[in-house]
């Protein structure tokens, strides 16, 4: 999106030098990484950057709002409704697709949003690994708001262990050796020292939480840094002995499992920015328009793409029996952003937002990017392709 830089980078690429990248980045924790690293960062001047900051704060507006609580009480199913709900959100990720104005010039348009984590702690060692072997130019940086590694860092140990003993805080998943994205599992041990626990592992002695140590010894759990998606526990099969996470355990969530559903696709119709495509609840939606064809249909509750419908018609809309949990939005076109060996690739940019206990407002901090060829973002739809996969964005400051 720079062009002087990128036909700079172009040029400077070799093969061995993305062998020998790569070889670093497996060398993190092997064989944790499964999805594809992409070859090349994305360079973004400041202008664009400018943009996808307010798109940000706009959204933000809507979140901050004294009644954002009772706007999003609907976004909870009845069946994950659980005590010890915080004030606010702990985290917040924003996805943007790079697109194309009608004068050509390249804005950002959100495509999710979610109150829960993502690659947080895998991105430190992306970015000093990509540092190591690439050259970025002088001026530009994958931090935001004047973070560097060591204030982010220090960032992710305020929000996640806060006030509580390192050894009391866990990262909760399912199975988690099966996810993924263990590989940023592992990162956030070695970057806050916490320790990642199966949900099918966590024991109780009245309200109080434990798990079993790799020596036979207890250890009291105070605090959970959530990465479970509860709507995967109904696909799950945990032993009979797992305890039921949805009672009212003495514990905290980092985030609550509530902001997941809040802050998510649900939100998007209460929305107006420029960088928010048109979106509306499915059940609200009459007349239905004439151009189904630059809409897509979305599930309200589903992670990752699953269910969602590019090239909507008529029968898909009648298909639909719960339409109060699906959105029609309006459809976002990805530009041909970056330049490759071959054809152009599209981008999204994933903007990794804090809400430290205390303060105000989230702020951004740290990113991550995806490139792809193919008709949706994800590894499902680029195989056999180079030039795609996961990466992060170095912003002009």
């Amino acid at each position: 999106m720079v062009p002087a830089i990128r036909k700079a980078f172009n040029a400077a690429f070799t093969p061995e030098k993305y062998a020998a990248f790569l070889d670093d980045m497996h060398r993190i924790h092997p064989g944790d990484i499964e999805f594809r690293i992409a070859e090349t960062p994305v360079f973004v001047p400041q202008s664009f950057t400018q943009q996808v900051l307010q798109a940000c704060e706009d959204i933000v507006d809507v979140i901050v709002r004294d009644d954002f609580k009772t706007l999003t009480e609907s976004a909870i199913p009845a069946a994950y409704k659980m005590a010890g709900e915080n004030a606010h959100t702990d985290f917040i990720a924003f996805d943007f697709g790079i697109c194309k104005n009608e004068a050509g010039e390249f804005i950002p348009q959100l495509i999710e949003m979610q109150g829960f984590p993502t690659l947080f702690g895998y991105q430190v060692f992306h970015d000093a690994i990509t540092k190591k072997h690439f050259p970025i130019p002088e001026g530009f940086d994958s931090y935001l708001n004047g973070h560097n590694r060591d204030s982010y860092v220090a960032l992710l140990k305020e929000v996640i262990i806060g006030r509580h003993k390192p050894e009391e805080v866990i990262l909760l998943e399912i199975y988690p050796e099966q996810q993924k994205t263990r590989i940023d599992f592992s990162c956030t041990k070695d970057l806050i020292g916490i320790e990642t626990v199966c949900l099918s592992k966590l024991r109780n002695e009245g309200r109080r939480l434990y798990y079993v140590k790799a020596d036979g010894s207890k250890q009291c759990i105070s605090r959970i840094y959530n990465r479970v998606i509860f709507d995967d526990l109904e696909k799950q099969q945990l032993p009979a002995e797992s305890i039921n996470i949805l009672s009212d355990w003495d514990v905290e969530w980092c985030p609550h499992p509530h902001w997941f559903y809040r802050i998510s696709k649900y939100t998007l119709p209460f929305i107006n920015s420029p960088y928010v495509p048109e979106t509306r609840f499915l059940h609200q939606v009459h007349p239905l328009p004439e151009n189904l064809q630059d809409y897509v249909l979305k599930p309200l509750f589903s992670f990752a793409g699953q269910g969602v419908i590019i090239d909507v018609t008529k029968a898909d809309i009648d298909a639909v029996k719960d339409p109060e949990n699906w959105i029609l939005q309006k459809k976002v076109q990805y530009a041909d952003a970056i330049e490759t060996p071959d054809i152009p690739a599209k981008a999204e940019i994933r903007i990794f937002y804090f809400w430290p206990k205390g303060a105000a407002r989230p702020f951004a901090a740290q990113n991550l990017a995806r490139l792809s060829k193919g008709k949706m973002i994800g590894v499902r739809y680029n195989a056999d392709k180079e030039w795609v996969g996961g990466s992060l964005v170095y912003f002009e400051q």
